[in-house]
């Protein structure tokens, strides 16, 4: 199937990118490239993975942003908030993105925990926050750029909040909001799994006397989904009433973590 051919390469521009140093993307569903009476590849298809290979990150992304971003202002208490298409969609199709505040999205669409980790230096510590906020992993469940065992996406962000200390950043780690499907991958059953990664992310969120921001019991409903009322998609995508709920949430918890001294 196209989206196991899609998988194997960004499988690939991982290795790569380890050597070397969004709504998500859909796989595909029609058959293997290759196999018998599998459809080929688009020229859009080719051109997309061509793209995805010479830049998995996505570093071009905020690259030009972030290079005639100035340095924080006297005084100023930026935030840079880190994440996938909850993030990237936060006051730019639904929602309010904190107005009148000096607060940064950096979210891009279907990103996993080692994309992320990846562009942390450019996307994060080039800015000179005082504090970022890490919105990630229900893409990593969902298999975005391949299988992971739940230590390997613990492991990223155990890196992310090593460079954010190293570099005198506060964190503030969010919990993965409810999903009990995904749209794009119905084989995937996430609910319990995001339950695992939220309880890991709160002890280890205290463990480093860091801000936990916990947005899942806010959003979730009986079956450990998101409230289809909250969604622009009936699963994991909040709508303008979802962010009403995560927005006072949000402000709270960064308030919580400006008022600690910095690592």
């Amino acid at each position: 199937m196209r989206w196991r051919v899609l998988l194997l390469v960004a499988g690939l521009m991982y290795a790569g990118s380890m050597v070397a140093q969004q709504a998500p993307v859909q796989p595909a569903s029609a058959g293997q490239a290759g196999a018998p009476g599998a459809e080929p590849l688009t020229p859009a298809e080719i051109a997309s993975m061509q793209a995805r290979l010479a830049d998995w990150p996505d570093l071009a992304r905020y690259r030009a942003a972030d290079a005639q971003l100035p340095p924080p202002a006297p005084g100023e208490n930026r935030v840079v908030f880190l994440g996938d298409s909850i993030t990237d969609a936060w006051g730019r199709t639904h929602g309010k993105f904190f107005p009148g505040k000096p607060w940064i999205n950096r979210g891009i669409s279907g990103q996993t925990t080692p994309q992320m980790l990846v562009r942390f230096q450019q996307d994060v510590l080039a800015l000179h926050p005082a504090a970022v906020v890490i919105l990630a992993g229900t893409n990593d469940i969902a298999e975005n750029t391949g299988p992971e065992p739940m230590s390997a996406i613990e492991d990223n962000f155990r890196s992310m909040v090593t460079l954010a200390k190293a570099n005198h950043v506060r964190v503030v780690l969010s919990s993965v909001l409810p999903a009990s499907r995904y749209n794009w991958r119905p084989g995937i059953a996430p609910a319990e799994k995001i339950r695992e990664l939220n309880r890991w992310l709160e002890a280890y969120a205290a463990g480093q006397q860091l801000v936990y921001l916990n947005y899942y019991p806010a959003l979730v409903n009986d079956e450990g989904g998101m409230k289809p009322e909250l969604t622009t998609d009936g699963t994991v995508h909040p709508n303008d009433a979802g962010y009403a709920i995560m927005e006072p949430l949000a402000e709270q918890a960064v308030a919580k973590a400006l008022a600690q001294p910095a690592p």
